[in-house]
């Protein structure tokens, strides 16, 4: 009877949703923590999750496996949509063998992996995971590179999200590190290469979990951390939101809305955020919000590096990735940090044929010891290599301070920049105008009877002479100085301007960016 055929492939079915059993999905729940399907379900539209590989178990024997023998053996995985835009999904499941990888879970991730690149559509991972099934040996090890083969092969192809929500360890940590975006949950997800009981046995060193990999750690440290998110609900509402600026694939336009934000709008008090003294700091914040439609910015990376503000925002209701000196921090200068933070974010935008709005205000580079031996060298290259790869459109406005190399760093004309703007207020030049009268006219001032004012008098002439954006824009390397009240309408004509914009490069397999 067929009827005995649907009875028990209901009862597999059943089987499969229930994970490792009620018991695991309490201590799970109990925890405070979601399951795996909750979570596809809780980002997924409502009814939209199609599930891949439900009955999928592993085969392994050895150490009595076949009596801990799943359904989905670990990992939730499918496809659904959210806001109407199909992405896949996969889930560790902790309910399972604490969401080990094993040779099967891995072949259902790179599966899901090869139907998004395939359809070009984005590809959320959601971890909670102890990493390697250590049951499984070399194969659970294999299954882990085959899905960081696929990290690469996706890589500019189509985005890859990571939500962290649990334990990652060991080469578990590296997938989420080769995606476009990582998201950790706050005192619930954690990631680390080795573990603290390791740390302490190899280096005598003492460190919870949380101080060692937890979610600020890597958000406000390491950088790993593109967000923190305070629980898996606001996890769920970063990925949704990062997606509304984003397109689905490499080869389709970023999303385009309606806006209600007037197109010519000026903002005379905009001129007003910039103190006249250019040593005062200041947030450039509010200077990003005023250009934006609405006043809405989505910032990446807020915790980390903050002399260097980067994310998207929409101008006439087309999305545009801005990136900024932030002057309330190290005055807004240059660093490793930074410049790691601004030029990958750069090249994700290049990726996706996002435009890249660069706002300019920085002293420099920073100085000292630490950056010099720790490769500010080559990690600023960087940010240089990033402008210059990039093809989509770039306008950058000098606001203030542009000295030296970091003017140069910071989406300089040659840097194959299409449009260069600058206030009134910037100050384009080798050095800073105190700073190069000092090392110009060092013995004059020694010897000057009144050095004060004859630094002043030479800082003013300096000033006039050089450190200003009229000098630039007789070169043409600045296009033009605007008023800055016309930021806003004047972005926006730049960026119409250059919609049609096709630029390519040099035939080459790649370039070799300095790691």
């Amino acid at each position: 009877m067929h009827s005995n055929k649907i009875n028990e492939f209901l009862d597999k079915k059943k089987s499969a949703t229930q994970g490792g059993g009620q018991d695991r999905i309490k201590a799970q729940h109990d925890k405070g923590k979601l399951t795996a399907r909750e979570r596809i379900n809780l980002l997924l539209d409502e009814g939209s999750f199609v599930e891949i590989d439900a009955l999928t178990t592993h085969h392994y024997h050895e150490y009595e496996m076949q009596k801990k023998k799943f359904y989905n053996d670990g990992v939730v995985g499918g496809y659904g949509t959210i806001h109407n835009r199909q992405v896949y999904v996969f889930a560790y499941d902790f309910t399972i063998l604490g969401g080990t990888l094993s040779q099967m879970g891995a072949k259902k991730i790179t599966k899901l992996m090869d139907h998004a690149t395939r359809n070009g559509c984005p590809i959320i991972g959601i971890a909670d995971s102890g990493g390697a099934r250590i049951q499984e040996g070399i194969l659970s090890l294999d299954g882990f590179a085959d899905i960081f083969y696929h990290n690469e092969l996706a890589s500019g192809v189509v985005p890859q999200i990571t939500a962290s929500i649990g334990p990652s360890a060991g080469g578990a940590v590296y997938s989420p590190a080769m995606t476009d975006f990582v998201i950790m949950v706050d005192k619930a997800a954690t990631m680390f290469v080795t573990g603290p009981d390791v740390v302490k046995t190899v280096l005598g060193e003492e460190v919870s979990f949380d101080e060692l990999g937890g979610a600020m750690t890597h958000g406000t440290k390491s950088g790993v951390a593109h967000f923190v998110a305070q629980n898996e609900y606001e996890c769920m509402d970063y990925i949704k939101t990062l997606l509304s600026y984003i397109p689905q694939n490499s080869t389709e336009e970023p999303p385009k809305i309606q806006s209600d934000d007037d197109p010519n709008r000026l903002d005379h008090n905009l001129i007003n955020l910039k103190p006249e003294d250019s040593l005062k700091p200041y947030d450039m914040k509010p200077v990003i919000l005023s250009i934006l439609d609405n006043n809405n910015f989505f910032e990446i990376h807020e915790l980390f590096a903050q002399n260097i503000i980067v994310g998207f925002g929409r101008m006439n209701g087309r999305t545009v990735g801005i990136v900024a000196n932030q002057p309330m921090y190290l005055a807004g200068a240059l660093d490793i940090d930074s410049s790691n933070k601004a030029s990958r974010f750069i090249r994700f935008c290049d990726c996706y044929g996002i435009p890249i709005i660069t706002l300019v205000d920085t002293p420099g580079y920073m100085p000292g010891t630490n950056q010099e031996h720790n490769g500010i060298i080559r990690h600023g290259s960087k940010l240089l290599y990033s402008y210059c790869e990039a093809t989509v459109p770039k306008i950058t406005i000098v606001i203030g301070k542009a000295y030296g190399g970091a003017y140069i760093a910071m989406g300089s004309k040659n840097l194959r920049t299409d449009i260069n703007y600058a206030w009134p207020t910037a100050q384009i030049a080798v050095l800073g105008s105190e700073g190069a009268v000092k090392i110009m006219n060092r013995k004059e001032l020694a010897n000057s009877d009144d050095p004060e004012a004859l630094k002043k008098q030479l800082v003013d002439e300096f000033t006039e002479k050089f450190a200003n954006p009229y000098v630039a824009a007789s070169h043409g390397t600045i296009d033009t100085v605007i008023d800055p009240a016309e930021t806003r309408p004047m972005l926006i004509k730049a960026l119409e301007m250059l919609s049609n914009k096709r630029d390519k490069q040099l035939p080459r397999k790649h370039g070799n960016i300095n790691l």
